[in-house]
Parts: structure tokens; sequence; C-alpha cells
């Protein structure tokens, strides 16, 4: 341990990677409180601690991709994401770009231009979206990413994964929030879920992890629980995922 409550970085880095890089795979990332918060005062980060965020930029680091709601982009503050010089040389020396792009998935395009996410990007962004969106829209957001159409008239996410795959984007890392993680778990397209466990009693009306719309359970299996003080880092894969 590096302090009372904080794994050590490689540790941490041997428990998450992930062993097949060309095979498609997706990967999220939340936090909750004890009582199934996944937000305080509106916000996840408003929950998380290091150790927290140790998980938070090492399955950033893994990662070819980023993917995010519109919603989670506006919420949480989204600006140009960066890694740090550790994770780029990490990166380098595995074969991979310095940098992950992030994917913005919206129906609506309600999105500015002139967002951090676009202007301070460290790697030209993607957004997702389906034909039925304001064409106005597209065209100005394709002056600051690339616009993917996935579906007609609402976003196909089986396809979005596809489609990311065939651009060189295999492993994806989405970030949120729940609209998008309930649509994903809908589609059963999640390979593995990274849960941190607050040591927290949030109550109120903080959102679960996974919003609308509903899906059928889904069985997983416990890959490692590290603790981390009172902090728990779950890592669960489908049954027949292999880490």
């Amino acid at each position: 341990m590096t302090g009372p409550e904080l794994p050590d970085a490689a540790e941490v880095r041997a428990r998450y990677e992930v062993t097949d890089r060309a095979a498609p795979y997706l990967r999220v990332n939340f936090i909750s409180s004890l009582d199934g918060a996944a937000t305080h005062d509106g916000l996840s980060g408003g929950l998380g601690d290091a150790a927290d965020r140790l998980v938070f930029d090492t399955l950033r680091m893994f990662t070819d991709l980023i993917l995010v709601g519109a919603g989670t982009v506006r919420a949480e503050g989204y600006g140009g994401i960066r890694l740090d010089a550790d994770a780029v040389a990490w990166r380098i020396a595995h074969g991979l770009p310095e940098q992950p792009p992030v994917a913005i998935v919206s129906g609506r395009l309600d999105l500015d231009p002139a967002h951090p996410v676009f202007t301070r990007a460290a790697t030209r962004p993607l957004v997702v979206t389906h034909g039925g969106a304001p064409a106005g829209k597209r065209t100005a957001l394709a002056e600051v990413a690339d616009v993917l159409v996935c579906g007609e008239a609402s976003v196909d996410h089986a396809l979005m994964l596809t489609t990311l795959a065939e651009r060189g984007y295999p492993q994806v890392l989405c970030e949120g929030g729940p609209s998008l993680f309930g649509s994903l778990l809908a589609a059963d397209l999640v390979d593995e879920l990274c849960l941190t466990l607050a040591p927290l009693l949030e109550s109120g009306r903080a959102p679960r992890i996974a919003g609308a719309p509903e899906a059928s359970p889904r069985p997983m299996r416990l890959a490692h629980a590290i603790p981390a003080g009172s902090t728990l880092l779950l890592r669960y894969l489908r049954p027949r995922t292999v880490g």
C-alpha cells in the first residue's frame, strides 16, 4: 500500500487490465453510495476519493475510447480529456495512441461546439447520433468532431459499438451517465462493470447508476474486490468474459 487507504498503482493496473485487446469490449465505470445513490449534490464526483480516482485514471489509460452521454458531459463539467505523462508513456509502450478520444452519445445534439470537451480536446472527439437528429446541429458539430450516424430514429447502440470497433476502437470505456448505461444494458452490450462502493449513506432522490429503459436481469461474475480503507473497488464481468 502506498498509504493507509490507497492501493498500489501497479497492483491496480494488473487487476484491471484486459488481456485480449483486439476483441470488442465494453467496460462501464461508476461509483455508488452504500444505499445506491449515483451522485452527491448532483455529481458523481462528489462520491469519489483518491482510490476511486486511481481506478478512474487507470481505466482511461487502458481504453481505446471514452464513451459518455451528452447529459453527463454537461453536468460533470467535462473538458478536454488529457492523460498524464505516466499514462501516456504506458500507452506508447503498448502501441496505443498517446490520448484516447471521447465519443459523446446524443440523440438531440444539444451540444455547444464551443464546449471545452471539443475545444480543449487532445484528440478530435466523436459524436454519436441518429438519422433523425437536427441536420443543422450535425453540420455545426462536424466542424469540431467526427459525427457518426448509428440508427434511423434513435441511436442503435449495438451498431454504435460495431462502428467504433471498425474505426479502430474495440476497447470502449463508458463513464455514464445512468441513461446511457441503462440503454446499453437493455441492448445486452455490457461486458464489464467497474464499481466503486463509496462508504456513504446518501439517501435523498439521487439516481441509481443505471436508468431507464428497464432491462432483464444480467448475471455478473465477481472478478475482484479491493478494499481501500472503507472504500471498496469492485470489478464484475459477464460470465462468458475472460479478463
